[in-house]
Protein backbone atom coordinates (compact mmCIF):
# COMPACT_ATOMS: atom_id res chain seq x y z
CA UNK A 1 0.00 0.00 0.00
CA UNK A 2 3.13 2.20 0.45
CA UNK A 3 2.99 3.48 -3.54
CA UNK A 4 -0.82 4.08 -3.63
CA UNK A 5 -1.02 7.33 -6.03
CA UNK A 6 2.94 7.07 -7.25
CA UNK A 7 1.88 7.24 -10.81
CA UNK A 8 3.74 9.76 -12.67
CA UNK A 9 0.67 10.77 -15.01
CA UNK A 10 -2.19 12.94 -14.71
CA UNK A 11 -3.34 11.49 -18.19
CA UNK A 12 -3.18 9.23 -20.97
CA UNK A 13 -3.51 9.44 -24.88
CA UNK A 14 -5.20 7.08 -27.04
CA UNK A 15 -3.17 6.29 -29.97
CA UNK A 16 -5.93 4.41 -31.27
CA UNK A 17 -5.41 3.85 -34.83
CA UNK A 18 -3.39 6.75 -35.47
CA UNK A 19 -0.64 4.70 -36.68
CA UNK A 20 -3.04 4.32 -39.88
CA UNK A 21 -4.26 7.55 -41.01
CA UNK A 22 -6.34 6.29 -43.73
CA UNK A 23 -7.35 2.85 -42.20
CA UNK A 24 -8.48 4.90 -38.58
CA UNK A 25 -10.96 6.90 -40.82
CA UNK A 26 -12.33 3.99 -42.54
CA UNK A 27 -12.85 2.36 -38.85
CA UNK A 28 -14.19 5.23 -37.63
CA UNK A 29 -16.48 6.07 -40.45
CA UNK A 30 -17.47 2.52 -39.88
CA UNK A 31 -18.07 2.30 -36.13
CA UNK A 32 -20.08 5.64 -36.56
CA UNK A 33 -22.52 3.60 -38.44
CA UNK A 34 -22.73 0.79 -36.24
CA UNK A 35 -22.47 1.76 -32.89
CA UNK A 36 -26.18 3.65 -33.51
CA UNK A 37 -27.74 0.62 -34.95
CA UNK A 38 -26.17 -1.79 -31.83
CA UNK A 39 -28.00 0.71 -29.35
CA UNK A 40 -31.27 0.65 -31.33
CA UNK A 41 -31.64 -2.63 -32.14
CA UNK A 42 -30.20 -4.10 -28.06
CA UNK A 43 -32.80 -1.08 -27.37
CA UNK A 44 -35.46 -2.28 -29.65
CA UNK A 45 -34.73 -6.10 -28.70
CA UNK A 46 -35.35 -5.15 -24.80
CA UNK A 47 -38.88 -3.44 -25.80
CA UNK A 48 -39.99 -6.25 -27.81
CA UNK A 49 -39.07 -7.98 -24.70
CA UNK A 50 -41.36 -6.51 -22.10
CA UNK A 51 -44.10 -5.50 -24.66
CA UNK A 52 -45.22 -9.50 -24.97
CA UNK A 53 -46.24 -11.70 -21.92
CA UNK A 54 -45.49 -14.44 -24.11
CA UNK A 55 -41.89 -13.36 -24.11
CA UNK A 56 -41.66 -13.45 -20.10
CA UNK A 57 -40.01 -16.65 -19.92
CA UNK A 58 -36.38 -17.35 -18.18
CA UNK A 59 -34.62 -17.67 -21.67
CA UNK A 60 -35.76 -13.92 -22.50
CA UNK A 61 -34.83 -12.68 -19.23
CA UNK A 62 -31.80 -13.60 -19.43
CA UNK A 63 -31.44 -12.13 -23.43
CA UNK A 64 -32.71 -8.84 -22.06
CA UNK A 65 -29.59 -8.80 -19.33
CA UNK A 66 -27.37 -9.92 -22.42
CA UNK A 67 -29.02 -7.25 -24.01
CA UNK A 68 -28.18 -4.56 -21.58
CA UNK A 69 -24.59 -5.55 -21.27
CA UNK A 70 -23.96 -4.95 -24.75
CA UNK A 71 -25.66 -1.30 -24.36
CA UNK A 72 -23.35 -0.83 -21.71
CA UNK A 73 -20.24 -2.26 -22.72
CA UNK A 74 -20.51 -0.24 -26.44
CA UNK A 75 -20.96 2.85 -24.14
CA UNK A 76 -17.88 2.55 -22.09
CA UNK A 77 -15.38 2.10 -24.91
CA UNK A 78 -16.95 3.64 -28.74
CA UNK A 79 -18.00 6.70 -27.57
CA UNK A 80 -14.68 8.24 -26.29
CA UNK A 81 -12.85 6.70 -29.64
CA UNK A 82 -15.68 8.32 -32.13
CA UNK A 83 -14.87 10.96 -29.86
CA UNK A 84 -10.90 10.99 -30.29
CA UNK A 85 -11.16 11.17 -33.88
CA UNK A 86 -13.68 13.99 -34.51
CA UNK A 87 -12.75 16.07 -32.53
CA UNK A 88 -9.27 15.43 -32.07
CA UNK A 89 -9.23 14.96 -28.57
CA UNK A 90 -7.39 11.65 -27.31
CA UNK A 91 -6.44 12.43 -23.94
CA UNK A 92 -8.00 10.94 -20.81
CA UNK A 93 -8.07 11.47 -17.27
CA UNK A 94 -5.77 9.20 -15.29
CA UNK A 95 -9.04 8.44 -13.11
CA UNK A 96 -11.56 7.87 -16.11
CA UNK A 97 -9.20 5.59 -18.22
CA UNK A 98 -9.19 3.80 -14.60
CA UNK A 99 -13.32 4.19 -14.53
CA UNK A 100 -13.46 2.99 -17.87
CA UNK A 101 -11.03 0.05 -17.45
CA UNK A 102 -12.83 -0.90 -14.63
CA UNK A 103 -16.42 -0.95 -15.96
CA UNK A 104 -15.38 -3.04 -19.44
CA UNK A 105 -13.75 -5.75 -17.37
CA UNK A 106 -17.34 -5.80 -15.10
CA UNK A 107 -19.21 -5.87 -18.05
CA UNK A 108 -17.52 -8.77 -19.48
CA UNK A 109 -17.12 -11.00 -16.90
CA UNK A 110 -20.89 -10.48 -16.23
CA UNK A 111 -21.24 -11.34 -20.00
CA UNK A 112 -19.57 -14.08 -18.97
CA UNK A 113 -21.19 -15.95 -15.94
CA UNK A 114 -24.67 -14.78 -17.71
CA UNK A 115 -23.54 -17.18 -21.15
CA UNK A 116 -22.57 -19.70 -19.11
CA UNK A 117 -26.26 -19.57 -17.07
CA UNK A 118 -28.16 -19.45 -20.56
CA UNK A 119 -26.09 -22.62 -21.44
CA UNK A 120 -27.70 -23.79 -18.24
CA UNK A 121 -31.11 -23.02 -19.17
CA UNK A 122 -30.87 -24.34 -22.53
CA UNK A 123 -29.67 -27.98 -20.64
CA UNK A 124 -32.41 -27.92 -18.64
CA UNK A 125 -35.24 -26.79 -21.09
CA UNK A 126 -33.69 -29.72 -23.52
CA UNK A 127 -32.30 -32.58 -21.27
CA UNK A 128 -35.06 -32.03 -18.24
CA UNK A 129 -37.89 -30.25 -19.98
CA UNK A 130 -40.99 -31.20 -17.78
CA UNK A 131 -39.04 -30.06 -14.67
CA UNK A 132 -38.26 -27.06 -16.79
CA UNK A 133 -40.75 -24.64 -14.54
CA UNK A 134 -40.52 -25.85 -11.73
CA UNK A 135 -36.40 -25.46 -11.93
CA UNK A 136 -35.96 -22.32 -13.72
CA UNK A 137 -38.87 -20.55 -12.28
CA UNK A 138 -38.67 -16.63 -11.42
CA UNK A 139 -36.89 -16.37 -8.01
CA UNK A 140 -33.80 -19.16 -9.37
CA UNK A 141 -33.76 -17.11 -12.49
CA UNK A 142 -33.43 -13.54 -10.92
CA UNK A 143 -30.63 -15.06 -8.02
CA UNK A 144 -28.43 -15.95 -11.27
CA UNK A 145 -28.74 -13.07 -13.13
CA UNK A 146 -27.76 -11.00 -10.01
CA UNK A 147 -25.34 -13.36 -9.10
CA UNK A 148 -24.00 -12.62 -12.28
CA UNK A 149 -23.78 -8.96 -11.96
CA UNK A 150 -22.86 -8.90 -8.03
CA UNK A 151 -19.75 -11.20 -7.89
CA UNK A 152 -18.50 -9.53 -11.32
CA UNK A 153 -18.47 -6.13 -9.90
CA UNK A 154 -16.79 -7.33 -6.62
CA UNK A 155 -14.44 -9.49 -8.36
CA UNK A 156 -13.15 -6.86 -10.85
CA UNK A 157 -11.96 -4.14 -7.51
CA UNK A 158 -8.55 -6.23 -6.78
CA UNK A 159 -7.47 -6.29 -9.98
CA UNK A 160 -8.34 -2.22 -10.65
CA UNK A 161 -7.23 -1.13 -7.03
CA UNK A 162 -3.63 -3.08 -8.05
CA UNK A 163 -3.41 -1.72 -11.56
CA UNK A 164 -4.33 1.63 -10.16
CA UNK A 165 -1.77 1.96 -7.85
CA UNK A 166 1.04 1.40 -10.60
CA UNK A 167 3.61 3.85 -11.87
CA UNK A 168 3.35 5.04 -15.28
CA UNK A 169 6.78 6.36 -15.89
CA UNK A 170 7.39 4.84 -19.13
CA UNK A 171 5.05 6.88 -21.29
CA UNK A 172 1.67 7.62 -21.24
CA UNK A 173 0.59 6.84 -24.62
CA UNK A 174 -2.16 3.81 -24.88
CA UNK A 175 -1.36 1.69 -27.77
CA UNK A 176 -5.29 1.21 -27.86
CA UNK A 177 -8.27 3.30 -28.91
CA UNK A 178 -9.83 2.65 -25.32
CA UNK A 179 -8.13 1.72 -21.86
CA UNK A 180 -7.19 -1.88 -22.01
CA UNK A 181 -5.59 -3.76 -18.97
CA UNK A 182 -2.69 -5.16 -21.10
CA UNK A 183 -1.59 -2.23 -23.09
CA UNK A 184 -1.37 -0.65 -19.60
CA UNK A 185 1.02 -3.06 -18.25
CA UNK A 186 3.14 -1.86 -21.01
CA UNK A 187 3.50 1.34 -19.93
CA UNK A 188 3.84 0.52 -16.09
CA UNK A 189 7.78 1.02 -14.82
CA UNK A 190 6.09 -0.69 -11.82
CA UNK A 191 6.28 -4.90 -10.87
CA UNK A 192 3.80 -5.86 -12.56
CA UNK A 193 4.34 -10.08 -11.46
CA UNK A 194 1.48 -9.66 -8.70
CA UNK A 195 -1.03 -7.64 -11.29
CA UNK A 196 -0.20 -11.22 -13.54
CA UNK A 197 -1.27 -13.62 -10.85
CA UNK A 198 -4.39 -11.92 -10.17
CA UNK A 199 -5.32 -11.25 -13.59
CA UNK A 200 -4.45 -15.28 -14.43
CA UNK A 201 -6.47 -16.15 -11.03
CA UNK A 202 -9.33 -14.16 -12.65
CA UNK A 203 -9.32 -15.68 -15.95
CA UNK A 204 -9.59 -18.77 -14.35
CA UNK A 205 -12.50 -18.00 -12.11
CA UNK A 206 -14.70 -15.72 -14.77
CA UNK A 207 -13.02 -17.11 -17.70
CA UNK A 208 -12.00 -20.58 -17.48
CA UNK A 209 -14.89 -21.60 -14.76
CA UNK A 210 -17.91 -20.08 -16.91
CA UNK A 211 -16.39 -21.91 -20.34
CA UNK A 212 -16.10 -25.22 -18.52
CA UNK A 213 -19.87 -25.10 -17.44
CA UNK A 214 -20.90 -23.93 -20.52
CA UNK A 215 -18.92 -26.17 -22.17
CA UNK A 216 -20.31 -29.48 -19.99
CA UNK A 217 -24.07 -27.96 -20.63
CA UNK A 218 -23.20 -28.34 -24.24
CA UNK A 219 -22.03 -31.73 -23.90
CA UNK A 220 -25.02 -32.86 -22.07
CA UNK A 221 -27.37 -31.28 -24.36
CA UNK A 222 -25.52 -32.67 -27.91
CA UNK A 223 -25.73 -36.03 -26.08
CA UNK A 224 -29.34 -35.46 -25.41
CA UNK A 225 -30.39 -33.96 -29.30
CA UNK A 226 -28.40 -36.93 -30.71
CA UNK A 227 -30.65 -39.71 -28.75
CA UNK A 228 -34.08 -38.52 -30.05
CA UNK A 229 -35.19 -40.61 -32.92
CA UNK A 230 -37.42 -38.00 -34.78
CA UNK A 231 -35.51 -35.91 -37.16
CA UNK A 232 -37.94 -32.99 -36.81
CA UNK A 233 -37.63 -33.41 -32.73
CA UNK A 234 -33.76 -33.15 -33.26
CA UNK A 235 -34.11 -30.11 -35.57
CA UNK A 236 -36.34 -28.66 -33.52
CA UNK A 237 -34.08 -28.99 -29.81
CA UNK A 238 -31.42 -27.97 -31.60
CA UNK A 239 -32.80 -24.70 -32.90
CA UNK A 240 -33.81 -23.68 -29.41
CA UNK A 241 -30.00 -23.20 -28.45
CA UNK A 242 -28.02 -22.84 -32.04
CA UNK A 243 -28.29 -18.74 -31.39
CA UNK A 244 -27.08 -19.34 -27.87
CA UNK A 245 -24.32 -21.40 -29.40
CA UNK A 246 -23.71 -19.15 -31.85
CA UNK A 247 -22.88 -16.06 -29.58
CA UNK A 248 -21.04 -18.39 -27.26
CA UNK A 249 -18.67 -19.63 -29.92
CA UNK A 250 -18.15 -15.74 -31.41
CA UNK A 251 -17.49 -14.38 -27.95
CA UNK A 252 -15.33 -16.84 -26.35
CA UNK A 253 -13.46 -16.66 -29.51
CA UNK A 254 -12.25 -13.05 -29.64
CA UNK A 255 -12.23 -12.95 -25.75
CA UNK A 256 -9.50 -15.79 -26.04
CA UNK A 257 -7.72 -13.98 -29.45
CA UNK A 258 -7.23 -11.24 -27.41
CA UNK A 259 -6.60 -12.53 -23.81
CA UNK A 260 -5.03 -16.10 -23.53
CA UNK A 261 -2.33 -15.51 -25.81
CA UNK A 262 1.26 -16.14 -24.90
CA UNK A 263 3.16 -12.63 -24.08
CA UNK A 264 5.12 -13.45 -26.38
CA UNK A 265 2.65 -12.86 -29.17
CA UNK A 266 1.55 -9.30 -27.97
CA UNK A 267 0.26 -7.64 -30.76
CA UNK A 268 -1.27 -4.09 -30.50
CA UNK A 269 -2.87 -4.42 -33.89
CA UNK A 270 -4.35 -8.16 -33.49
CA UNK A 271 -5.46 -6.57 -29.96
CA UNK A 272 -6.93 -3.57 -31.36
CA UNK A 273 -8.56 -5.50 -34.22
CA UNK A 274 -10.33 -8.26 -32.24
CA UNK A 275 -11.11 -5.52 -29.17
CA UNK A 276 -13.09 -3.77 -32.21
CA UNK A 277 -15.00 -6.86 -32.90
CA UNK A 278 -15.75 -7.58 -29.34
CA UNK A 279 -16.81 -3.91 -28.55
CA UNK A 280 -18.53 -3.04 -31.99
CA UNK A 281 -19.71 -5.49 -33.76
CA UNK A 282 -21.17 -8.24 -31.70
CA UNK A 283 -23.32 -6.16 -29.89
CA UNK A 284 -24.58 -5.61 -33.08
CA UNK A 285 -24.84 -8.88 -34.61
CA UNK A 286 -26.24 -9.76 -31.04
CA UNK A 287 -30.36 -9.15 -31.70
CA UNK A 288 -30.13 -10.46 -34.92
CA UNK A 289 -28.52 -13.63 -34.30
CA UNK A 290 -31.15 -14.31 -31.51
CA UNK A 291 -34.52 -13.05 -33.82
CA UNK A 292 -33.08 -14.61 -37.00
CA UNK A 293 -34.74 -18.32 -36.43
CA UNK A 294 -36.58 -17.54 -33.14
CA UNK A 295 -40.44 -18.19 -34.01
CA UNK A 296 -41.71 -16.34 -30.70
CA UNK A 297 -40.22 -13.23 -31.77
CA UNK A 298 -40.98 -13.16 -34.97
CA UNK A 299 -44.84 -13.67 -33.93
CA UNK A 300 -44.21 -10.72 -32.01
CA UNK A 301 -43.06 -8.54 -34.83
CA UNK A 302 -45.89 -9.70 -36.44
CA UNK A 303 -48.23 -9.18 -34.07
CA UNK A 304 -46.63 -5.47 -33.47
CA UNK A 305 -46.72 -4.75 -37.09
CA UNK A 306 -50.88 -6.23 -37.29
CA UNK A 307 -51.82 -3.38 -34.52
CA UNK A 308 -49.80 -0.39 -36.73
CA UNK A 309 -51.76 -1.37 -39.93
CA UNK A 310 -55.17 -1.28 -37.29
CA UNK A 311 -54.32 2.10 -35.95
CA UNK A 312 -52.93 3.34 -39.79
CA UNK A 313 -56.10 2.24 -41.80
Amino acid sequence: MGERNQTSVAEFILLGFSDHPLLQGLICGTVLLIYPISMLGNLGFLMLMCADPHLHKPMYFFLSHLSILDILCTSVTLPKMLASFILQSNSISFHACMTQLYLFLFFTATELFLLSTMAYDRYVAICNPLRYSLIMKKSVCVLLATGSWVISFLDMLPVIDIISQMSYCNSNEINHFFCDIIALMKLSCSDTDSLETLIFAEGFLVGFIPFLLTLISYIFIISAILRIRCTEGRHKAFSTCASHLTSVILFYWTIFCIYMRPSSMYSPAQDKFFSLLYTALLPMLNPIIYSLRNREIKNTLRKIRGKKRILVN
